[in-house]
């Protein structure tokens, strides 16, 4: 009976690559009937038949075959690097490889445009593989644990989108191009694209074959693979860069593709692709599908000629859901515990005393951030005339960056009391993003832009991300790491959804874009008096749940034999941290990780009672965002880097810090 079965099953994968296989070839013809019905060109008929003719064969039919193209090699490297990492959510976006490509060339396109003429895709297989270097380096001591891979690849990605926003602004581009570069635009003007793609995809396709028994054994464990003559490393190295020249060469055509390559070996696994060469069958030709049809989607859905959003935005909506639903079946190489990670080796004895020397921290950074700059003759201590001058300038905006560094601090102490996870805050749980949707969504209901309704728009968006983030933490089972995870499946969503309303480039763009940003350039003091009003308002009352801060890191059963009412204190907690985002949000952005690092700063400086760390956090996220702001300020003079982002650059090497040294286990 067993062998009836196995003969019974053995043809199933090829049926079933056969049905792929005319799906693709669906896909090829919807496109180019997408391609053949856009509307007609107004003006002479026999001068816009001929205008037709060049749109067609020029701009529509190469772009159909762009998204064949990327769509198969995007498919096969996420192919690769499932196989070669044991790894099912990874992919060239997880893995942060299309964005340091988009790193690397933006900085030679500033710097070294030469480079840019020598070679694209040399220099976005640099960025790729620099990339990659990092996130195995930082992965390498915990058995390359596919969360901590991902993690640091998440963590990558953010940080080159904020280095590449800060060089182009820093060169005084206009930062709308950054995000439509990055949502990944398929719009092509020759056949450039599909002469560069099509012979690198068919040599990464014949690299893959050649690689197939290596892969074969890569699948099993280091000791198996080593035991049967692998030279594993080498191997390893081999397949990860034939899979990321792959992901870079689409990157330096057509920009950045989100979760192409996570989707295309998931859904070859449901067809029923169980061995290597099974899956890089498959693969490729479902990567295809996937970005074809998503480029005809997003033309057929647009206004005339303009299309509803870019095409890689339009993928990140399939990959954000579809990483939600792959995390439970993604295994562990350490298993994560509840509960936050020990407490610091040491506690303050008198809590109240150090968090005075803080607050005379915070007060000194004032001073400096008031008085020291850089102006046209060199560095300046602003006095008597001139500080009066400046302080009209510099006063608002470090108010405002100090305030919203409080609110996040508290906020990313209550996420992280919440969840009992030491990786939550309102940035990598998707709540800021969650805010940009609330936004978005105000925008286009309200027609008066009042900042209090945008005010509230980010709020209720911020709320319900972080209410989803604590029912699955509830339900799921959740560990810390894939709770972290979840949160940036939902960033992924939600930023695909604000990408969407950018790509219209209409005032709601302009509104979005400026807030995203995260810049303090053109606060005031009614933003200034907004964030002083908010933070004491929403910060005071929290020393008021001490017990509740105490009680909920401990769990559930612990929490109700203890006494307390789970949903009543969760609920209560979760508005205000809601609120503290969206005040904070409104003023800096969604981007500056100080609600993560500030309690987890304060935890390791031994304020380890929930309503010290509390206050701890509030004065560290001040003055950490005020540290931010002037560097901002003076980093890149004569010009501005919004303080969002420049808060990421430091936000981020410190979760990467926490990763390398393992305390994301609780």
């Amino acid at each position: 009976m067993p062998e009836r079965s196995l003969l019974a099953s053995a043809p199933a994968m090829p049926r079933a690559a056969l049905g792929w296989a005319g799906l693709a070839l669906l896909a090829a013809v919807l496109a180019l009937a997408v391609a053949l019905t856009r509307p007609p060109l107004p003006g002479d008929p026999a001068v816009t038949q001929a205008l037709e003719q060049i749109l067609l064969w020029q701009s529509l039919v190469p772009r159909a075959v762009t998204a064949l193209l990327a769509g198969a090699a995007l498919g096969l490297s996420g192919a690769l690097l499932q196989q070669v990492l044991r790894n099912p959510i990874a992919d060239p976006s997880t893995l942060g490889i299309a964005s340091g490509a988009q790193l690397a060339l933006t900085i030679a396109t500033a710097y070294a445009p030469v480079l840019i003429a020598f070679s694209r895709e040399a220099v976005a297989l640099t960025g790729g593989l620099a990339a990659v270097g990092i996130i195995l380096g930082l992965s390498w001591r915990r058995g390359l644990d596919p969360i901590t891979v991902v993690l640091s690849g998440m963590v990558i990605s953010l940080i080159a989108a904020a280095l590449s926003a800060t060089v182009i602004l820093a060169k005084g581009e206009y930062v709308l191009s950054l995000f439509i570069w990055g949502a990944g635009s398929l719009n092509q003007q020759s056949w450039d694209a599909v002469i560069a793609l099509a012979p690198r995809l068919a040599l990464g396709f014949a690299a893959a074959l050649l690689l197939l028994r290596p892969l074969g054994l890569l699948g099993l464990d280091d000791r198996s693979a080593r035991s049967l003559g692998l030279a594993l490393h080498g191997a390893r190295l081999l397949v990860i860069a034939v899979a990321v020249w792959l992901a870079a060469t689409v990157t330096a055509e057509i920009g950045v593709i989100g979760f192409v390559g996570l989707a295309a070996p998931a859904l070859a696994r449901i067809a029923g692709a169980r061995t290597p060469r099974q899956i890089l069958l498959a693969a490729p030709v479902i990567g295809a599908i996937i970005l074809s049809l998503t480029d005809s989607a997003v033309q057929l859905l647009g206004s005339g000629t303009a299309d509803l959003a870019p095409t890689g935005a339009a993928t990140a909506l399939l990959g954000g859901p579809l990483l939600l639903w792959l995390l439970p079946r993604v295994r562990m190489v350490h298993r994560a515990q509840a509960g936050l990670p020990p407490s610091a080796p040491h506690r303050v004895r008198r809590p109240l005393t150090a968090a005075i020397w803080l607050a005379g921290l915070a007060v000194l950074l004032v001073i400096v951030a008031l008085t020291l700059g850089r102006g046209p003759d060199g560095w300046e201590i602003a006095t008597g005339a001139v500080f009066s001058d400046l302080l009209p300038f510099r006063g608002p905006r470090i108010v405002a960056a100090g305030m919203a560094g409080a609110m996040l601090g508290a906020a990313g102490t209550l996420m992280q009391r919440l969840t009992g996870n030491p990786l939550a805050g309102p940035e990598v749980l998707g709540v800021s993003a969650g805010g940009g949707v609330g936004l978005a969504v105000t925008l286009f209901l309200v027609p008066v832009l009042n900042p209090l309704y945008l005010v509230l728009g980010i709020a209720l968006g911020s709320l319900a991300v972080l209410l989803v983030m604590l029912a699955l933490a509830a339900r799921s089972g959740f560990g810390p790491e894939r709770l972290l995870l979840a949160g940036i499946a939902m960033g992924a969503l939600c930023m695909a959804l604000i990408s969407t309303v950018l790509a219209q480039g209409d005032l709601r763009a302009y509104v979005l874009l400026v807030w995203m940003s995260g810049s303090t350039n053109r606060v005031g003091e009614i933003e200034a008096w907004t964030g002083v009003i908010a933070a004491a308002v929403l910060i005071a009352p929290l020393f008021l749940f001490w017990r509740w801060l105490d009680i909920l890191p401990l769990g559930a059963g612990s929490s109700r034999s203890l006494g307390l009412g789970l949903t009543r204190s969760r609920l209560t907690l979760a508005t205000f941290g809601a609120l503290l985002t969206g005040f904070a949000s409104f003023l800096i952005g969604p981007l500056s990780l100080i609600g993560l690092i500030a309690p987890h700063l304060a935890r390791l400086t031994g304020f380890a009672r929930g309503n010290h760390q509390l206050l701890a956090a509030v004065l560290i996220g001040g003055a950490t965002m005020i540290l931010a702001d002037w560097l901002s300020r003076i980093a890149a003079f004569p010009y501005q880097v919004p303080v969002g982002l420049f808060a990421a650059l430091i936000g981020g090497p410190y979760l990467i810090w926490l990763l390398s040294r393992g305390d994301t286990d609780g």
